[in-house]
């Protein structure tokens, strides 16, 4: 399924020329993006126990072995 999201300050124009754009299409939906706000904003509490990481692996300690010369 595909959707193609228009905002809503466009929806009056362009809301209708895709929606008959991909009316032969039954895998794209047409939509008009009602959201007032994001749902992350900064400073929101929600949740609290993120940590931000450092997900590489560490190296393993020592040296490696000499390669041998031809």
């Amino acid at each position: 399924m595909i959707y193609c999201v228009v905002p809503e300050p466009l929806a009056e124009n362009l809301f209708e020329k895709l929606t008959s754009y991909y009316e032969g299409d039954p895998n794209v939906t047409v939509i008009v993006d009602r959201r007032k706000s994001s749902r992350r904003e900064h400073g929101a509490s929600a949740g609290g126990k993120r940590q931000m990481r450092d997900r590489r692996r560490s190296r393993i300690p020592g040296e490696l072995p000499e390669l041998a010369q031809e």
